[in-house]
């Protein structure tokens, strides 16, 4: 089931999607009970990082930091294809747009602050219509 490994398909397949809701990054302590509906939990050193809808957050009592659009890439990626992200991050960062990219097995996504949702799905269009 490997996925896409070139860069020029996999740009002009990516088809973005935007999640209609905004998420956030909150912590639990390592071993807590996390929420069911988390998108990502990521375990650290420190604490366990939760990536949820805020309405989830929110109904656990999970404080979070700022509120991030999700955009999924809806292209079946390879997790060995290269340049698939550093290709995303130079169309964000030429637009000033920081990005965070969780990758999954079948796909890649990237979560933009919540204001410039709209900006981002722009930039990811414009690369995969010029790639």
């Amino acid at each position: 089931m490997s996925g896409e490994m070139d860069l020029a398909v996999l740009l002009r397949s990516m088809k973005p999607d935007l999640d209609a809701v905004p998420y956030g990054y909150g912590v639990v302590p390592v071993g807590a009970a996390v929420p069911s509906g988390a998108f990502a939990v990521i375990a650290e050193a420190e604490e366990m990082t939760v990536v949820a809808e805020v309405d989830v957050l929110s109904g656990a009592g999970i404080a979070f930091d700022g509120q991030w659009a999700r955009i999924s890439l809806t292209v079946h990626s390879d997790l060995a294809a290269v340049g698939l992200t550093a290709a995303i991050a130079t169309a964000l960062t030429r637009e000033c747009i920081s990005a965070n990219v969780v990758a999954g097995y079948y796909h890649d996504h990237v979560f933009v602050p919540w204001k410039r949702r709209v900006d981002a799905m722009a930039a990811l269009t414009a690369l995969a219509v010029g790639a």
